[in-house]
């Protein structure tokens, strides 16, 4: 029974049909003594169709088709090879045994979508594994390589080569017959070992729906009749998939997929890369440097600060031998890379490169000297990219005399985890560049997101105007506490101010020097951070800033100094502080964010609405379980969005500019297949 409906062999309704069909035929036919699965192309059995998420489900469901499955009287073998998917893991378990290529990957990542495996995951899993591994895998959707899993007892066999002879060979063999996995018995555990299992998942899952319910009905499958838990994770399953969380996961999972897709004018061969030289040896140089060494490429590393050079290459070194101790990495691909890297101190250095990131400090003027270095001594047809967070691309590319070659690529810190990479094109850059920024990006293994250039580009932009709207609300009468406290409950990974103190109030405060002259003095500004910084409170590296951190550890509330700057700056501009309510204080937040959001939209510095949940969920520690600010907005009531609006045209007074929401929440096709 080969499954093929390639790319990645989706279950899609007449998959599932035809492999019914299939199984009741190697019931019926007696000349017929077994069966054996397997799919056709690269995998096995991705998953569902992802056609279908968020839709009624079309008989027949995978449930039946398991059934008549395990109900056969002939034995049937599931082939594994690439990946062995949510419902094609549950495809897996429902034969007599399994068999995989070492390249195989297994999981159970349904939660990643808010739901739970709803095709007897949560009951077969437990009883080849045991209830603190199935607790594990299925509420973390971790995936497993063949021979992981075949040490888990999920698999039978690991063969490297004639997987499909393999197959048969087990259907010939002595060891052959009916196995369901639903007969068996759950192997018995520690108590204590389970419920620790529980509150890990439980802390690692931050306690989320579909976490719980699995937990749940994952510890029936040592209590309960096996056809009895079944019907209680199909109703489990059937709850989750139609709630508002697992909509916004969909949501945020098609947009993943959507933000790599160039328009039509822009979809052009990319330029070829094989060296990359980074210029800046500091923190957000070396993580850029060590992703590209990791994905294959010769990098050259320029600093003209020597003892700078040799203490980042170094640790470069160190982090590539840590990353293969830890698992990460091979032994063998830390050692090329570590040949791959090359130290210079000198601009000759760069010649050879067909890429240069240059990751310096945050000031035009710095830029653009390097920006002339590199119009010297960097190869023509060499792509010429930024790594800036703020400034105008055309402005760095202003210094050289090729400004079609000058890209933008914005990385996160830090470089070498942060997925996320924003891709900026300025008013000059040639058409193939977008392309290459994209593939370069995709190389690294991380998620590229077009964008035009502006200020902020998509993701600073947004949350300068959301750390803005928050500083009001403190001048206005909530401390940072409660601020960060509030949104935190929302599901922001840290408030803005705790933010703030890690990253260093001093670079906020740059960039604001920076643009002193061109603010309008009509226009609100709240000193605060000012204040802080004149008083040398830069954060953590300080021990204070909006909070004090003795010992290393953050104060539960901000000291009397900070509340004394925050209550005369309220005085000054003659506000009357009040209560703000955490909804309060959630909604204001998130207004600023889509009234930016729409802003940005409108002056098409984001290709799709979606790319900005995107940024803002990989990026800034939006709640990726609400989607982003653009989910969130669609699943608000119009009205309650015009009045939030109003609050903050107030709040913000002259030189607000109030965002088109019908441009935000108008749904676009890519929009409608989530």
């Amino acid at each position: 029974m080969e499954i093929s409906n390639l790319p990645v062999n989706a279950l899609s309704q007449p998959v599932r049909a035809a492999l019914l069909a299939a199984v009741e035929r190697l019931t019926s036919e007696p000349e017929l003594r077994g069966g054996v699965i397997l799919g056709a192309g690269r995998t096995f059995v991705a998953g569902a169709d992802i056609k279908e998420f968020g839709k009624p489900s079309l008989a027949p469901l995978l449930p039946d088709i398991f059934a008549a499955i395990e109900s056969c009287p002939k034995p049937v073998v599931a082939a594994l090879h690439g990946a062995a998917l949510g419902g094609g893991l549950e495809l897996a378990l429902a034969c007599d045994a399994r068999i995989a290529l070492p390249s195989t990957v297994v999981g159970l990542p349904e939660v990643t979508l808010g739901i739970i495996p709803g095709a007897g995951g949560t009951q077969r899993l437990p009883r080849l594994t045991g209830l603190t591994t199935a607790i594990r895998l299925i509420c973390s959707g971790e995936q497993l390589k063949a021979e992981a899993a075949h040490r888990l007892g999920m698999l039978d066999e690991v063969v490297v080569e004639d997987l499909q002879g393999a197959a048969i060979a087990w259907l010939n063999s002595a060891q052959a017959g009916k196995r369901p996995v639903s007969a068996m018995r759950v192997p018995e555990e520690a108590p204590e070992d389970i419920a620790k299992a529980e509150q890990a998942a439980l802390r690692a899952g931050k306690s989320r729906p579909a976490v719980v319910a699995a937990i749940t009905v994952v510890k029936e499958a040592s209590s309960t009749p096996f056809a009895e838990a079944l019907a209680h994770e199909r109703a489990a399953f059937l709850t989750l998939r139609a709630s508002p969380e697992a909509a916004a996961l969909r949501h945020i999972f098609f947009a993943e997929r959507e933000a790599a897709r160039l328009p039509a004018d822009l979809q052009q061969t990319p330029r070829p890369i094989r060296t990359v030289a980074v210029i800046g040896a500091g923190t957000m140089g070396s993580g850029i440097a060590l992703s590209a060494l990791e994905a294959g490429y010769t990098v050259i590393l320029l600093d003209q600060n020597t003892e700078l050079l040799a203490k980042s290459g170094d640790k470069l070194r160190t982090q590539l031998q840590e990353r293969a101790q830890a698992g990460k990495i091979s032994t063998a691909v830390a050692q090329e890379a570590q040949a791959r890297l090359t130290l210079a101190d000198g601009w000759a250095g760069i010649a050879l490169a067909d890429l240069v990131i240059e990751a310096v400090f945050e000031d035009l003027a710095v830029k653009h000297e390097v920006f002339r270095q590199l119009d010297t001594h960097a190869k023509p047809g060499a792509v010429l990219a930024t790594n800036t967070s703020y400034l105008d691309i055309d402005a760095i590319a202003a210094a050289t005399k090729r400004r079609e070659d000058v890209l933008g690529l914005h990385f996160f810190s830090p470089a070498h985890v942060m997925k996320l990479l924003e891709v900026v094109r300025g008013a000059h850059s040639a058409s193939d560049l977008a392309a290459t920024g994209m593939a370069f990006g995709k190389s690294l293994k991380k998620l590229p997101v077009l964008c035009g250039n502006g200020f902020g580009f998509i993701g600073n932009r947004i949350y300068n105007a959301y750390r803005t709207q928050c500083e009001f609300m403190l001048e206005d009468g909530a401390w940072p506490e409660e601020i960060d406290a509030a949104l935190e409950a929302f599901g922001f990974a840290m408030g803005p101010f705790s933010v703030a103190d890690l990253s260093g109030l001093d670079i906020a405060w740059r960039m604001r020097q920076a643009r002193a002259s061109t603010r309008d003095p009509r226009t609100r500004y709240v000193p605060v951070l000012d204040e802080l910084c004149e008083r040398g409170r830069f954060g953590r590296k300080t021990c204070a800033g909006y909070y004090n951190y003795a010992d290393g550890k953050r104060s539960a509330g901000s000291d009397d100094v900070v509340r004394a700057i925050i209550s005369e700056a309220s005085a000054k501009r003659g506000i009357a502080r009040h209560v703000l309510t955490t909804e309060d204080i959630q909604r204001r937040a998130l207004i600023a964010m889509v009234n930016e959001a729409a802003q940005i939209l409108t002056e098409a510095i984001a290709q799709r609405a979606s790319d900005i949940d995107v940024v803002l969920v990989h990026g800034y520690g939006f709640p990726r379980w609400v989607g982003g600010p653009v989910q969130w907005a669609r699943e608000q009531e119009r009205k309650y969005l015009e009045r939030d609006l109003d609050i903050i045209a107030a709040a913000t007074g002259f030189g607000f500019v109030r965002g088109d929401l019908d441009i935000l929440l108008k749904k676009t096709n890519e929009d409608n297949a989530s």
